[in-house]
């Protein structure tokens, strides 16, 4: 189980996010909606520890402050949205990079069994037949797609995604989303996603968890936060008549 606990953070000594609590089982997923500015990535941020924060984080009962660097970089992947581009790796060698905490040292080789999951990682996000050509050459949403499928070649317990369908075509962010939730069911896995679409949140999240400036607004199941009376006043628009009106038009 993912436990958040009593968290605060934020930058230069001013806290975005506000006591917040959550909790998420195995095997299920969460996302994390709200509008710009809210404090959404910056939570994701101290989940993964790469901020400093108040409060905990715990992961199976053990508080992730403890455990050493290596041991969180096994256990917890982060996908965030400005996954730049350092050096034109090709596609493989840029997912391989989601072994290496599993490697006994830096000289360790990968393995057979390290390939077979590089391979396996690539073949859902639908990149296996194009795995030697360079990053540098690729479209917004397949460089998307292969920085997710390093995160699925990491093998953590908790992925956490910012923003994770974004430059994706609406195939690929259903798909995704799909794998996503199947991934976590069938491996007793923890999903946490930041989504601006609340139609994919409808459809992908078992949770959700609502903020308004930095404070939790709503935590709970997906349908009810959803068609709750803070949706509203949080986005400042009736979205549900909005949503209901745009689907009228399908007919």
């Amino acid at each position: 189980m993912l436990e958040v606990k009593n968290l605060y953070c934020g930058y230069n000594g001013e806290d975005v996010v506000k006591n917040v609590n959550f909790k998420v089982n195995r095997g299920e997923n969460i996302c994390i909606v709200g509008p710009n500015g809210c404090g959404k990535s910056t939570l994701l941020k101290a989940i993964s520890n790469l901020i400093t924060f108040k409060g905990s984080v715990f992961l199976d009962g053990k508080d992730t402050k403890s455990l050493k660097r290596k041991d969180l970089a096994i256990r917890v992947a982060l996908m965030t949205q400005s996954s730049n581009i350092l050096f034109p790796y090709s596609i493989y060698d840029t997912v391989a990079l989601g072994r290496y905490a599993h490697l006994n040292g830096v000289f360790s080789r990968l393995n057979k069994n390290d390939e077979e999951i590089i391979n396996s990682s690539l073949d859902k996000v639908g990149l296996l037949d194009i795995k030697d050509k360079l990053i540098s050459e690729l479209s917004g949403g397949q460089l998307q797609r292969v920085f997710l499928a390093r995160a699925f070649a990491q093998d953590p317990d908790v992925i956490l995604l910012d923003e994770p369908t974004n430059h994706l075509d609406l195939r690929y962010q259903i798909e995704m989303l799909d794998y996503l939730k199947l991934w976590a069911r069938e491996n007793n896995k923890i999903v946490v996603a930041v989504l601006h679409d609340l139609n994919l949140v409808q459809n992908f999240g078992d949770k959700v968890l609502m903020l308004k400036d930095g404070v939790i607004k709503n935590n709970g199941n997906t349908r009810e936060v959803l068609n709750g009376s803070d949706l509203e006043e949080v986005y400042g628009i009736d979205i549900k008549a909005f949503m209901l009106r745009t689907l009228g038009k399908w007919k």
